[in-house]
């Protein structure tokens, strides 16, 4: 009940966001939910006058509720037939991911960026764009503006590739499975990969989005490691940091369970070949859980802090974005796909 009497109110205001953001982001899949709640909580935070009733439930959801639904993505998550099905394109895959991560720390040094946002930015980039911040944020343990940063970022990026994708694959003259790698490969958020591969099939009546879709379901799947090292990395400095200041490290507080239980979803789907009727509605309450989370973290975003600083990250988002889609290009013609 303690819970309900602190929490109830900010809770309630985010799902009032997420509902309708959910439904605008199945009408523009280009844009997609995460972006409209996490807006619509920037804007209104302008508004709100008085947020101590609201912020223990506000960051309840940007926190725990934005694990939860990294948890229930696991279930989307059949291992073993996306490595079937996607097996082609894990060169590719394993080509882009490393080139944005090492574009992204390589400018993290030279523009002496916050180390957080150049991860969530880098990671965003290289996977899948909001889910992989959103697993990544809480093993990092960035705060709502960084990862607000970084979805904007991302989201910006996504737009101008599920409008010019689809153009400038017909331009180089890519063939449909040319076009699908290239849109799994180098286009962030499944959402705009969906809209980029759809454009194409009604330009040149073929069926290049299951492919698309296959191939970024494949790429999701370096969250899987990349979180994991994260956590190890992040748990190693803080039990350096305790032991320098002499106070007891705890394992158990510090590591990202959330993580592991994402990770026992996706195996348990994959043992188990879970059907699409019990998948199907976890992927969409997961899809759910980060609009409200988002829609939490606008709440507790800054718009004009974030619009002031945003110059780094976006030149950094730019730079990723380019690298991966020269990469994508580049590794097809070496290995004949193009």
């Amino acid at each position: 009940m303690k819970f309900l009497r602190t929490n109830w109110t900010g809770i309630i205001l985010c799902l009032l966001i997420a509902i309708p953001a959910f439904f605008l982001g199945k009408l523009l899949p280009v844009v997609g939910g995460p972006v409209f709640a996490i807006l619509t909580g920037m804007l209104l935070a302008l508004l709100i006058k008085r947020k101590e009733v609201l912020q223990p439930g506000i960051n309840f959801t940007s926190k725990k509720i934005l694990q939860w639904a990294v948890v229930l993505l696991g279930f989307g998550m059949n291992l073993a037939e996306i490595l079937r099905l996607g097996a082609q394109s894990l060169p590719i895959i394993i080509s882009t991911i490393s080139t944005s991560l090492i574009l992204a720390f390589i400018l993290y040094r030279v523009m002496k960026m916050p180390s957080r946002i150049s991860t969530l930015i880098g990671v965003g980039s290289s996977i899948c764009g909001g889910s992989a911040i959103a697993a990544t944020a809480p093993v990092i343990g960035a705060n709502d503006e960084e990862i607000a940063q970084s979805i904007s970022v991302i989201f910006l990026f996504n737009v101008i590739a599920a409008l010019i994708f689809p153009t400038l694959g017909g331009a180089l003259g890519l063939s449909n499975e040319g076009f699908g790698l290239f849109a799994g490969t180098a286009i962030n958020d499944t959402s705009s990969v969906t809209a980029a591969a759809a454009a194409w099939d009604g330009i040149h009546g073929s069926n290049t989005l299951d492919q698309a879709t296959i191939v970024k379901l494949t790429r999701t799947l370096a969250i899987i490691p990349i979180t994991l090292v994260l956590a190890f990395v992040r748990t190693r400095k803080e039990k350096k940091l305790d032991a320098a200041a002499g106070t007891a490290f705890s394992f158990k507080k510090i590591f990202p369970w959330f993580v592991l239980f994402f990770v026992l979803a996706s195996v348990v789907t994959t043992i188990f070949n879970l059907p699409a009727f019990v998948t199907g509605p976890l992927k969409e309450l997961s899809k759910f859980f980060i609009i409200m989370a988002m829609a939490a973290i606008g709440l507790n975003t800054h718009i004009v802090k974030l619009v002031r600083t945003g110059g780094k990250p976006i030149f950094m988002g730019l730079v990723c974005w380019i690298g991966i889609a020269a990469v994508s290009l580049g590794m097809q013609h070496l290995l004949g796909i193009w």
